[in-house]
């Protein structure tokens, strides 16, 4: 690779210019190694532009014809299955510089951005000024040198969508989602990375990341930061088998600075100015390269357990980081609080027409509260401080032309709140798909979908509206979905 002069690096050549302009017709978003898609690069070596999108229109036909709503269960996002997920967008521009001549490093500067409507509403009929319109967020802008003068070293600083393993069909990144700000470094097999988490949201029930400064004199919210540390390595068996071994270990300091302005006022004390914290976990994940099948068959199972504030991942994200339950009453810590969460996820193509994508995802937590149901949090908030669910899935893809799919879908959720009884879910999806790329791959995108989603709820579910659809249609036994969507990538 030859070396830039940024004196000579003009904007105005037109063969430069030209290819700028070009790349932006292409798609790249570079995950790393271990992730379940790579990206592409595209062809111009300074510049790409990645992105990843789902667009669409859905309704049903209750209270007079609506926009469609999600099926699954609440509070478990697209576990159960995402062929109902609404429109989003990201775009992610990506800078390649270049070393001197001679060294092997690969230096890239990447950044990422959202888009998303906060309502019902699509994409195409709202904006930033409508009520409950469209937001736009930075999950990523980070630098990364990778193998460094040829070292398989890899430096990274930045705000970074870091992750591995995902249930594609559930839109569930499992087992070591570290996504955050923060700053790592990759040797050879193993990672190392810090990942720094602070917040002033005042509405969020997890372990506040702000306290009561007044050292000015004056009470102001201030910033407690989380500090988390994570550790991995993989262990490559043989060409077919790795497992990899994961340790985090997570901190938040006190949040007392300084004396109350009224002594007498314990109670501001105990919800704002609260003690330290820490939280650690444990976790393994085993991947087999299924041989004897055709390529890309694998079978994936991880087992992973939390304690302390690092029990947190639910609504369908898996984050250690955002703490589950309540606190105990008295020392107002997590110390009691766990979380245990197993997902075993395949794909299996056994033929040229047909590919089977089945998960099984199994979680069970506890916050630091000795209560088994609702149980009070800060700023006088209740929430439930334990849960359990189950949710089992499969996507059946068969090909039946190069161009023509027909996915069929099926999957099973439940999920118990504190001491509630089970609320459950069975839904069945069938989506004829149109892959315009000809390619008989379950990664070809992009994908032009019909989807019909059809659900059964236990009287549970019916009589608590738990599902987003319920709460839109009252008490129903059963529930629907129509819709035309998009989806796409690039990948290699």
């Amino acid at each position: 690779m030859k070396m830039i002069n940024n004196q000579s690096f003009n904007l105005k050549s037109s063969v430069f210019h030209k290819n700028f302009i070009l790349s932006l017709f292409f798609l790249f978003l570079n995950f790393q190694a271990f992730a379940q898609i790579n990206y592409e690069f595209a062809s111009n070596k300074n510049f790409s532009l990645g992105s990843y999108g789902r667009v669409g229109v859905d309704w049903s036909f209750e209270n007079g014809g609506s926009i469609g709503r999600r099926l699954n269960l609440n509070n478990m996002g697209s576990i159960g299955g995402r062929l109902e997920e609404q429109d989003y967008l990201e775009l992610a521009p990506n800078f390649v510089f270049n070393p001197k001549k001679g060294d092997e490093t690969v230096i890239h500067v990447q950044v990422r951005l959202a888009a998303y409507s906060t309502s019902l509403t699509s994409f195409g009929n709202t904006s930033t000024s409508s009520v409950g319109g469209l937001s736009f967020a930075l999950p990523e802008i980070y630098a990364e040198a990778r193998n460094i003068r040829g070292k398989e070293l890899n430096i990274w600083i930045g705000s970074r969508l870091y992750r591995g393993a995902d249930v594609h069909i559930a839109d569930h990144f499992y087992f070591n989602d570290h996504s955050g700000q923060g700053v790592g470094v990759e040797y050879k097999n193993s990672r190392l990375s810090t990942i720094f988490v602070a917040s002033v949201d005042t509405t969020s029930t997890l372990p506040p990341y702000f306290y009561l400064n007044i050292k000015t004199g004056t009470p102001s919210a201030a910033l407690r930061q989380r500090t988390v540390f994570v550790g991995e390595h993989d262990f490559y068996l043989d060409e077919n088998n790795t497992i990899t071994a994961l340790a985090e270990y997570h901190h938040m300091e006190k949040g007392q600075d300084g004396t109350l302005p009224d002594e007498d006022d314990e109670d501001v004390e105990e919800a704002v100015n609260f003690p330290s914290d820490y939280g650690y976990v444990l976790g393994f994940r085993y991947n087999l390269q299924l041989k004897k099948m055709l390529p890309g068959s694998f079978n994936d199972f991880t087992l992973r357990y939390g304690g302390g504030i690092a029990n947190g991942g639910d609504g369908g994200i898996s984050k250690t980081w955002l703490t589950f339950g309540a606190p105990d009453e008295e020392t107002l810590r997590y110390n009691k609080a766990y979380s245990l969460a197993l997902v075993n996820h395949t794909v299996m193509n056994l033929s040229t027409n047909y590919t089977m994508n089945a998960y099984v995802i199994y979680t069970k937590s506890k916050g630091g509260s000795s209560l088994n149901n609702l149980a009070p949090t800060y700023f006088e908030k209740e929430v439930y401080n334990r849960k359990e669910d189950f949710t089992v899935g499969t996507r059946h893809e068969f090909y039946i032309t190069d161009f023509f799919h027909l996915l069929g879908e099926l999957h099973y959720s439940q999920r118990k709140d504190g001491t509630n009884p089970i609320a459950s879910m069975t839904k069945i999806s069938v989506a004829p798909v149109y892959v315009p790329t000809g390619l008989r791959d379950i990664w070809a995108r992009p994908h032009l979908r019909f989807v019909a989603s059809l659900a059964r709820y236990n009287d549970f579910a019916k009589e608590t509206l738990y599902s987003p659809y319920l709460q839109f249609t009252g008490e129903e036994q059963w529930g629907y979905y129509f819709g035309f969507k998009a989806e796409w990538w690039l990948w290699k």
